[in-house]
C-alpha cells in the first residue's frame, strides 16, 4: 500500500484553506524548515494536547527558524473556533478537499475502531527541509513528548 512519500521525497505542494479565508501551501515556506502536524480532529482530547504542546514550544520553534502549520480537515471555521477556544499559536490550515495534501501523502485512510471501519487522519508529522524536501516523518504520532522530539529533530537538521 506504501506509495507514500517518504523522507529525501519532495513534499506535495498543494494549497491548504486558512481560517482567515486564505491559502497556504507548503511552498510558501520554502528557505525555512517546516513543520506540519496533521491530526484528526480539532477539539478532541489527544488534537487539543497536541496543538497546546505544539504552542507552548512555538517561541522555540520561532527562535530556531522553524515554521510550524497543524492540519486536519476540520472546515476553517472550526479551526477559527478551536483556535480560539484554546488560545493555540501554531497556524491551523484546513486539507477538506478531496484529493488534498494528506491524501496525496497517504495519511487521510481508512481506519477502524470498535468495530467501525472509517475515513481518518492518522496522526503524522513531517519535517520539511529548507529545499522542500521531507527531512523526515513521524508516523502514527503518540502525542506525549511529541513536539519536543520534534521540535530536537527540526533544530538539528
Amino acid at each position: 500500500m506504501s506509495n507514500r512519500p517518504g523522507a529525501g521525497e519532495a513534499m506535495p505542494d498543494i494549497a491548504m484553506e486558512m481560517p482567515d479565508g486564505g491559502t497556504v501551501r507548503p511552498s510558501d515556506f520554502r528557505g525555512r524548515k517546516l513543520v506540519i502536524f496533521f491530526y484528526p480532529k480539532d477539539d478532541t482530547p489527544g488534537c487539543t494536547t497536541e496543538n497546546k504542546d505544539f504552542t507552548a514550544l512555538k517561541p522555540a520553534f520561532d527562535a530556531a527558524g522553524i515554521a510550524l502549520l497543524g492540519v486536519s480537515k476540520d472546515a476553517p471555521a472550526k479551526h477559527a473556533k478551536f483556535i480560539a477556544k484554546h488560545e493555540l499559536a501554531a497556524p491551523l490550515a484546513s486539507d477538506a478537499a478531496e484529493g488534498g495534501l494528506s491524501d496525496a501523502l497517504g495519511i487521510w485512510t481508512e481506519k477502524q475502531n470498535y468495530g467501525r471501519t472509517y475515513m481518518g487522519m492518522v496522526r503524522t508529522t513531517y519535517l520539511v527541509a529548507p529545499d522542500g524536501t521531507i527531512a523526515r516523518v513521524w508516523d502514527k504520532v503518540k502525542v506525549k513528548g511529541h513536539a519536543e522530539a520534534v521540535l530536537e529533530a527540526a533544530k538539528a537538521l
